[in-house]
């Protein structure tokens, strides 16, 4: 199978390697700077998927002739070493084999990640918040950088709704599994009663796109809407009508941006979003067409879980789409969200390869 499309073949991504090497140097090449950004994105990938493999190769052989030379000095100290050098590489073969993952069409593209409340008033808008610490604090992790781009917060704590820009190698393509409902059960710490309260948050995640990728919008189909930031950002810009909301009409998409300074700056990132969005909906249309699976917005909708997180009775945080689960349930509020996210993309890999055998 074609490398690109998500399953690694060795022999193929060398032959696909040399020619996008061959193509890096034709002169011609940004004559179309679309095709040359694809080209360059497509190029780097399997660039470093393949220095991934050499790589273990070569140390993986280190590590053999180090324990071999251990045992042959019976030096219990050195085998301990190369015990080490096998557990590391264990873990450095674990890593890369999840970024081969990672080759969907908008996989190594930056993320936007959008996060509202459900219905319970404060108890969901504090689930909303803690949301947001925990993709702040997985992105912070993995050395990402994330912005808020727009944030209306709740009347008594967390957050009703916020967009964060997550930018950083292969954002999107570890974000995009945790689209869907997550659930929360706990002691509510707003109940003087001390009783047990479930609430629930949606979160959606859509690819930042190149400026060479062309989405044909419509002026006429697009609604423009202007307000008053209601979030954080000093005094100026809760001054002017700054914040900026676009609405598509065909599609009923909706995307809002208030972190500028002005309404200018505001409405051109705005737009950048809506063309995020629209794309992100294509790509969720090829995906259905070649897997012959449902259009992955049909399963976040409310009612969807994709991950329950409880804190009482007991502590367990599970995914319902894998069945991952963990009792650490702090450790992955403050961002350990790999094993979820990995699970995730091999299970789509693998829907992927049953797609194509059918």
């Amino acid at each position: 199978m074609d490398c690109s499309g998500g399953v690694f073949d060795w022999d193929v991504a060398l032959r696909r390697l040399d020619e996008l090497n061959a193509r890096v140097e034709d002169p011609t090449l940004w004559d179309n700077p679309e095709m040359a950004q694809s080209v360059m994105r497509e190029r780097t990938r399997l660039g470093n998927s393949v220095d991934a493999v050499k790589k273990l190769e070569q140390e993986l052989k280190d590590a053999l002739d180090y324990a071999e030379l251990a045992d042959m000095e019976g030096d219990e100290e050195l085998l301990e070493e190369a015990r080490a050098m096998l557990k590391s590489l264990k873990d450095y073969a674990g890593r890369a084999e999840l970024e081969a993952l990672l080759s969907g069409e908008a996989d190594g593209n930056d993320a936007y990640l959008e996060i509202n409340s459900g219905a319970g008033g404060t108890e969901s808008c504090d689930w909303a918040g803690i949301l947001m610490r925990m993709y702040m604090r997985w992105a912070t992790a993995h050395g990402m950088t994330v912005s808020v781009e727009e944030e209306t917060p709740g009347e008594q704590a967390g957050i009703k709704s916020v967009t964060l820009t997550v930018k950083g190698t292969n954002a999107y393509g570890w974000l995009k599994t945790e689209g869907g409902v997550h659930r929360l059960v706990r002691i509510s710490p707003f109940d003087s009663n001390a009783r047990r309260h479930t609430s629930f948050a949606s979160v959606w995640v859509y690819p930042v796109v190149d400026d060479a990728i062309v989405i044909d919008i419509n002026p006429a189909d697009v609604r423009t809407d202007t307000y008053r930031a209601s979030g954080a950002g000093g005094q100026h810009i809760n001054k002017t009508d700054s914040a900026v909301r676009l609405t598509h009409i065909p599609t009923g998409i909706a995307v809002a941006c208030q972190a500028g300074r002005s309404q200018h700056a505001n409405r051109d990132e705005a737009w950048k979003m809506l063309r995020a969005r629209l794309y992100e909906v294509e790509l969720q249309k090829r995906e259905a067409a070649q897997q012959a699976l449902e259009d992955q917005k049909t399963d976040i909708g409310w009612g969807h879980q994709i991950r329950s997180y409880v804190l009482h009775p007991y502590q367990m945080v599970k995914d319902l789409r894998t069945d991952v689960e963990t009792s650490d349930s702090q450790a992955v509020l403050d961002g350990d969200l790999d094993p979820f996210m990995a699970a995730s993309l091999a299970q789509r890999v693998g829907a992927t390869r049953d797609a194509a055998e059918v």
